[in-house]
Parts: structure tokens; sequence; C-alpha cells
């Protein structure tokens, strides 16, 4: 196997170096971004749902960003909610209207989940590469 293709977003390196994984890696033409949360520079979760969301998407933009490609790129999306029986309909019209962009959009798979580390919104993604 190839040495993985690793891409860091400017900061947050520690938190990678914790938890013992990388932010997202290129191979064949594509970015797989791993599961971004709303996470503050110290590690700790944004309190409030809706800024929660928000700081995990500006996680999710600043590794898109490093790899040289945007939210637009992105062909597929999996989030995951904590409760989501309750949370679901504050979340969605803030992450489409704030965040998806113009149609077409990428595909998506919504999980709910019982547990995400003290955190309660959770999005990665896979995006083709623009062409060099």
């Amino acid at each position: 196997m190839s040495k993985r293709d690793v891409v860091f977003p400017a900061g947050r390196h520690a938190l990678y170096e914790q938890h013992h994984y990388s932010p997202a890696i290129r191979s064949n033409g594509f970015l797989f971004v791993s599961g971004q949360v709303g996470s503050r520079a110290d590690g700790s979760p944004e309190p409030e749902l809706l800024d929660q969301v928000a700081l995990a998407f500006k996680n999710l933009n600043g590794i898109l960003d490093a790899a040289g490609s945007s939210f637009a790129d992105v062909v597929d999306v999996t989030v995951f909610i904590v409760d989501p029986h309750s949370r679901f309909e504050s979340i969605w019209p803030t992450v489409v209207k704030n965040h998806w962009g113009e149609a077409p959009y990428p595909n998506i798979t919504c999980v709910g989940v019982t547990w995400l580390a003290g955190f309660n919104f959770e999005i990665k993604v896979i995006a083709k590469l623009p062409e060099a």
C-alpha cells in the first residue's frame, strides 16, 4: 500500500494526534473527510446546538479548503445526529439554508445515534477533487 496522502487544515492538529486519525485522505481523485463535529480549539463541544452545527461546517470547510476543494465538490454526505427525533427539525433548515449551497445537492445519509462523545452533530463527506 502506498503512503496515505493526508490533508490537514490550519490548526486542530492536536485533536487528530490525540485521537489518532487523519482529518482527510486524498485518493484516486477523491477526498475522504473524517467526521467533523462542532469542536472548539480546545476540543470541547460548542454548547448551543445550532452553533455546534455551524462550527462543524466551519471545521469541514477548513479541511475542504486545505485540499483545494469546497462544499460544491461534495458528492456524498453522512450526518450523525444524537436524538434526531427532537433535533432534526431545528437542525435541518439551518443546514440546508446556510451551508448546503445550491442544487443539485449531494446525496446524503442521516443516521440517528445515541452517542457522539459529547457532541450532538457530526458530518463526514466524500468530495471529488478539482482537476489539477
